[in-house]
């Protein structure tokens, strides 16, 4: 998943704020017991994603992709006084896993678990106010949540999609369909005059969107 060389990305994780003692055995549970365990954010991106989130001080998160908690409990560390993170997963069997380590952390009560299909979900969500959105789920349908969430979001806040350079596919010569689906998202959001915009090589790539 690392775009970047393993000895630089080791310096960075060593550069950084520590993993926190429940995302260390969150990181490690997932590896042990779940299937594709690469899709965690981990260290590194866990830190930048509460660093962003800190920056922004939001009272209303959206995150589409759970997993097994790892990103939501990152994002809620920068929630304000009162806040709270919708966070959307398809998959049920991720219920036991991420409900007990959001009891070990101090965000479980800032934190609504969704299960079913995200654009159901999306459609049906009250607010209308987000600060901040992590879009981080099936990824053909990526410009899909980016068109559902827009209009949710305020101006000024966020919005951020992961695994936008697909292990570096999108700079190379691959023709299959997931890289060609990136590719259309990363080219439809860089000519798209409502937002600034910006590709972090961030593990697999993170694109970074403030909205004007």
């Amino acid at each position: 998943m690392d775009i970047l060389p393993h000895d630089l990305q080791a310096y960075l994780d060593d550069h950084c704020d520590p993993e926190p003692a429940a995302l260390q055995k969150l990181n490690r549970e997932t590896h042990l017991k779940v299937l594709r365990p690469h899709m965690l954010s981990g260290h590194y991106q866990g830190r930048l994603l509460s660093f962003l989130s800190k920056m922004v001080q939001p009272k209303l998160i959206l995150e589409i992709g759970t997993f097994t908690g790892y990103s939501a409990i990152c994002l809620a560390e920068g929630l304000v006084e009162g806040g709270i993170l919708h966070t959307i997963e398809v998959n049920r069997e991720m219920e036991e896993i991420i409900n007990s380590h959001l009891k070990s952390t101090n965000v479980e009560n800032k934190i609504k678990l969704h299960f079913g299909q995200a654009e159901a979900i999306i459609a049906d969500l009250e607010e209308d106010n987000f600060d901040l959105v992590f879009i981080d789920a099936d990824k053909k349908n990526n410009f899909t949540y980016f068109q559902m969430t827009f209009d949710k979001v305020r101006s000024g806040g966020l919005i951020i999609i992961d695994n936008v350079l697909w292990k570096g596919k999108v700079y190379g010569d691959e023709k299959d369909t997931d890289t060609e689906n990136i590719r259309k998202l990363n080219d439809q959001i860089t000519v798209d005059p409502r937002v600034e915009k910006l590709i972090l090589p961030v593990r697999d790539g993170l694109l970074v969107i403030r909205k004007k």
